[in-house]
Order: C-alpha cells, then structure tokens, then sequence
C-alpha cells in the first residue's frame, strides 16, 4: 500500500452530526425535573411576630340537622315537625351566621323529595356550605 492512497481525502465532503441521542437523554432528564419539582419542599426561617394572648376567638360550632325515618327533624336538642320546618328555621338561622358550615345527617329510608326540601330550606336562608353526611 503506498502512502498516496491512504491520504486520500475528499475535504468537501461535510460530516453528519447524529444529535438524536443528545435529544434523548436532554428529555429524560427534563421528565425526571418535572417530576421531582413539585416533591421539593423548601422551608423559610420566619420569624413570627408575638401576638397577644389575652383575645380569644369565639369560634360558632357547626350546624347539624338530622331528619330520622319518621321525618321528626332535630336541631341540637331540639325537635322539629318536618311540615313546619321551613319556617321554623327561618327564625332559627337567624341565631347562625351564614357563613357557618351545616351538616344533615339524614336516614337512607327517607325519600329523596323530604331531602331535597332540607337543602332547599337551606338554600333559601343562604347558607352555602352544606354538607350531606354518610356512613362511608
């Protein structure tokens, strides 16, 4: 072999650059970023200022309303006929801000009208945050 032949290069000729392995590992470590970055919890020292001790807020408790198989309505001790309940209510809600979360635990025997008109009764003294309460 002589040395002519084996210098002989085509300096026209341009490489290919192959970056698709480049691309590849560039998103496997962008997928492992977006997964990781909500996970990180970052912690701040804050100092807090000193509150006063001696002012206590009077939390109002929340309102629970059950309706037994018989439709008798009960509001804390007290009992309610399911006919009247609409108005009696709206003298009692006046007792309750609006803003106080209400629960109603009522039997799965009843039907779904005698419900209804429990949250409707609800509704219509602008409560919002209500609740229907389940065993599961």
């Amino acid at each position: 072999m002589r040395v002519e032949e084996s210098m002989n290069f085509n300096w026209e000729e341009t490489p290919d650059l192959n970056i698709t392995p480049l691309v590849d590992i560039m998103l496997v470590l962008l997928a492992i970023l977006m997964v990781t970055t909500p996970i990180i919890e970052y912690e701040d020292n804050i100092t807090l200022p000193q509150g006063s001790r001696n002012q206590s807020i009077d939390k109002m408790s929340d309102l629970v309303i059950r309706v037994d198989k018989n439709r008798v309505i009960y509001i804390d001790k007290e009992e309610y006929e399911f006919d009247s309940f609409a108005d009696s209510f709206a003298l009692l809600s006046e007792k309750y801000p609006k803003d106080t979360v209400v629960y109603i635990k009522a039997d799965r025997n009843l039907k779904y009208n005698d419900v209804m008109m429990v949250l409707k009764t609800l509704k219509d003294s602008s409560y919002t945050k209500v609740s229907l309460v389940t065993d599961g």
